[in-house]
């Protein structure tokens, strides 16, 4: 945030955040949590329920709470985890062996039938999950959700076969080159019985085959808890719980941490990003990340229709303005949709709609006729610290286009997702991604395929040729040639600029002198099992 839409300003990297007059929860001093516990400052997740977590807030509490398929090493190939093997002879059909010695944390057993019956479930259309979309790929998908408005005649994926205890047999519509590296997502968790039983229950306080088990359940808007599981099966962790502390003010999570009484922020608020260093010492770190920054026009509002309202406002940024003013080079300008982190991707895919041409810009909006009532807005979240950037945009269009431009702020990105998925009227709105696999298609197909609409399309743009040109990609026999077309398709964005983008973030991120061992990942993920309480 579907991964992941991201609640923060990336100078924050895309996605963390949060509370008001310092932090809900505990208000002990040495990181405000019990001997061995770290605590780690988030926003408000919008779910914990594995099929329905598509942005960073919650994905990072998921992360504690499970183990994936797989992960991802540093030089981003994938490495077994969950899984024993994940084997295919053409990209369609693949036998996913799981490691028998996987369990939940109430003592059930992890089999074949946890990860069948998880991902028929967010499969199955009226249970209205927000990562859907992300089962379209496999075989029986449309039976369970028919697009006549009428009612799934099934609730079962016929592309999942359990072949015993331990393997399943996924068969795809058509191949998917790119299969095997999705499967560290959070769709493709497995889940026990008891999260059938009563889902917004189990969503409290969820159980997973992960090293952290929860303590205690949610408490919405102050904090998150969770604990060492002394039988999980793999590496234990160096500590012995997290508080996930819940904050709608970055500010203020960044003064915890220079007080203590924070532990770790992954996101340095735009304002203090110039003193981090200074404040924090070798305490404050960067680190490379796949985060995209942008701007989304809704296909579904008539005042942004005219791809020349949309091409003059991108032209009528200077990013490189902003980027230096405000985020102090901790971002560098985005000319493309997708990070040059991934493999494929190229810098520049936008051309001269994203160069900086305020006088081509008015000359494009006259000629369009600017916009009903002279004025638009840009809608964002102010749990994520964006504030002075959407302003300064703002200004800028302001100043260039002679249009009134009105920052709209939201108290928390979770709502303002779930407005956009229902079409609100918000304007023009603030958009941050972070991939959820190492692959173009986890920017390209999420945020902008037909199938991903409402969520987490939220622009609604749907183009024939585009998602035809993702489908050749996916039938590929190499990477090579995959990439080559997931590049044609990003090449088709500029002609209609549903989303302009304007920033690629890196890590920027601090902690307390209570902890070490202190990492985040290009997918915007701390490394929970290597942290240490000092």
């Amino acid at each position: 945030m579907r991964k992941r839409m991201v609640a923060v300003a990336t100078a924050l990297p895309v996605a963390a955040v949060v509370a008001l007059a310092g932090c809900g929860g505990s208000d002990s001093g040495g990181g405000g949590s019990e001997e061995g516990v770290v605590s780690i400052g988030i926003g408000e997740p919008q779910h914990l329920f594995t099929t329905d977590v598509g942005e960073t807030e919650g994905h990072q509490v998921i992360s504690a709470l499970y183990t994936p398929l797989v992960t991802y090493g540093e030089d981003l190939n994938i490495e077994m985890a969950a899984a024993e093997s994940v084997e295919t002879d053409d990209n369609k059909v693949w036998t996913i062996k799981i490691r028998d010695d996987q369990k939940f944390q109430n003592g059930d057993a992890v089999t074949a039938d946890s990860y069948i019956n998880a991902w028929n479930y967010g499969a199955y259309g009226p249970n209205a999950q927000q990562l859907n979309s992300y089962f379209a790929r496999i075989q029986g998908y449309e039976d369970l959700n028919p697009t006549d408005d009428s009612e799934p005649t099934t609730d079962q994926l016929s592309g999942l076969e359990k072949v015993d205890e331990h393997t399943i047999q996924v068969t795809l519509t058509d191949p998917y080159i790119d299969f095997d590296k999705s499967l560290g997502y959070t769709n493709y968790l497995p889940l026990p019985d008891a999260a059938f039983d009563d889902p917004a229950a189990f969503e409290s306080s969820p159980i997973g085959n992960g090293p952290f088990k929860m303590k205690g359940e949610w408490q919405h808007d102050q904090l998150i808890q969770v604990e060492a599981w002394d039988d999980y099966p793999g590496d234990k962790p160096q500590i012995n719980g997290i508080d996930f502390k819940i904050y709608q003010d970055p500010v203020a999570q960044y003064n915890d941490v220079l007080a203590n009484n924070l532990d770790i922020t992954k996101s340095i608020p735009t304002e203090q990003i110039a003193n981090a260093e200074q404040d924090l010492g070798d305490r404050f770190q960067q680190s490379p990340s796949g985060s995209f920054q942008g701007i989304g026009f809704p296909d579904y509002d008539e005042k942004y229709s005219d791809v020349r309202v949309r091409h003059a406002i991108s032209m009528a940024i200077d990013r490189a303005e902003i980027t230096e003013a405000i985020f102090d080079n901790s971002q560098d300008p985005a000319m493309s949709w997708v990070s040059p982190q991934i493999p494929g991707a190229t810098a520049d895919t936008c051309g001269q709609w994203c160069q900086f041409d305020p006088d081509q810009a008015k000359e494009l909006w006259d000629e369009a006729g600017g916009v009903e009532g002279n004025s638009i807005q840009i809608s964002y979240n102010t749990d994520g610290g964006h504030q002075e950037w959407v302003e300064a945009t703002c200004n800028q269009l302001k100043t260039n286009l002679e249009v009134d431009c009105i920052a709209n702020p939201m108290p928390k990105f979770a709502d303002m997702l779930t407005d956009l998925a229902n079409q609100a009227e918000l304007g023009m709105f603030r958009l941050g991604w972070i991939p959820d696999y190492p692959s173009m298609d986890s920017y390209l197909q999420a945020q902008f395929s037909c199938d991903a609409i409402p969520a987490p399309n939220y622009t609604n743009y749907c183009d024939e040729e585009f998602d035809n040109l993702l489908d050749e990609a996916y039938r590929a026999d190499t990477q090579e040639e995959a990439q080559a077309k997931y590049l044609e398709a990003e090449k088709l964005l500029p002609e209609s600029m549903p989303m302009l983008p304007l920033r690629f973030g890196k890590n920027n991120f601090g902690h307390s002198e209570n902890v070490s061992g202190v990492s985040i990942d290009v997918f915007y993920e701390l490394d929970l099992m290597s942290l240490k309480k000092n």
